[in-house]
């Protein structure tokens, strides 16, 4: 399938990932995912979250009854009123992953073109709803960054950039994360993109440095579904992408101790974020990009 056939076709509301990434550029990707999630939203009767990209909030009593959208109403049955635009704009700021482990794809997407799709989307969508978005890029270190704006032409810098950066190193993410939490200076929110393959320990306390600035955090754990779900069945030589480690595993043998610990990391994550009011996310590459749109929309909504 061409990227011209594609953009001429009815947007389906969620896309398979392999067929995403067979549209052509990551602009062309972004527009596709988002410009089909939305419509998919207004053609839906409001559910109460990310009503109109949360640019609505539930009518609270003493609000002036003459806000109320009757429109958002009839759809809904719920009174809601339409926020100011100083309500409803954040610096929001795009974290991804782009260290070596990020490279691992079993079909379609690897989990790092996955991420970037993501980004590439969630910025489109950001610079739909007139937020501020910035993005960085990090490995063991941050090598990239590109400040939060919401000029014209600043979604185009940032899908350039993300276009260019390329697969780094090994990972250290707690440094990342508290190098960008102490640059901080005002209220918004960060978005991490990741496999979150690093110390949970010092990945936990690096992403609570951004609730200690008042940042509200929204984390998308990505993994391949042979990650979570381990279907080899021969003999299988496995290689750390950033140590370049070898291991010859016979499948059987180990399967049970791998999926219990790879269980028990994203049990981890869930658990202990969620805790201290950090909103995760697993994603698997093969699920619908749009899916994650949702969860994003879900949490803006509640930090304004």
């Amino acid at each position: 399938m061409s990227a011209s056939a594609s953009a001429g076709a009815p947007v389906r509301q969620f896309l398979d990932p392999a067929v995403v990434a067979r549209l052509g550029t990551l602009e062309l990707k972004a527009r596709t995912i988002v410009e089909g999630f939305l419509s998919g939203l207004h053609r839906s009767p409001f559910k109460g979250f990310s009503v109109e990209f949360a640019e609505y909030r539930q009518y609270i009593h003493g609000d002036d009854l003459s806000t109320i959208d009757w429109k958002v109403y009839a759809r809904s049955d719920r009174h809601y009123v339409k926020k100011f635009e100083e309500e409803t704009n954040l610096d929001c700021h795009v974290m991804l992953d782009v260290s070596a482990s990020m490279s691992y794809g079993s079909a379609g997407m690897t989990k790092y073109e996955y991420g970037q799709c993501l980004a590439a989307s969630l910025g489109y969508l950001m610079n739909r709803q007139r937020d501020r978005v910035g993005l960085t890029a990090f490995d063991d270190r941050i090598v990239g960054m590109l400040p939060p704006s919401a000029k014209s032409g600043h979604l185009r810098t940032l899908l350039i950039t993300l276009d260019r950066l390329q697969i780094g190193s090994r990972t250290n993410f707690a440094k990342p994360l508290h190098q960008l939490a102490e640059s901080l200076t005002k209220r918004g929110m960060v978005v991490v993109i990741s496999d979150l393959l690093d110390d949970p320990e010092r990945v936990i306390r690096g992403l609570r440095h951004f609730q200690f600035r008042g940042t509200d955090v929204i984390v998308f754990h990505v993994l391949d579904p042979h990650e979570t779900e381990f279907p080899f069945e021969r003999p299988t030589r496995f290689e750390d992408l950033e140590t370049s480690e070898e291991v010859m595993a016979v499948p059987v043998m180990v399967r049970a101790a791998y999926l219990d610990s790879i269980g028990g990391l994203i049990a981890r994550y869930r658990r202990e974020l969620g805790a201290c009011g950090i909103d995760y996310h697993l994603l698997s590459t093969a699920q619908p990009l749009e899916l994650a749109l949702m969860a994003y929309l879900s949490t803006r909504g509640r930090a304004l």
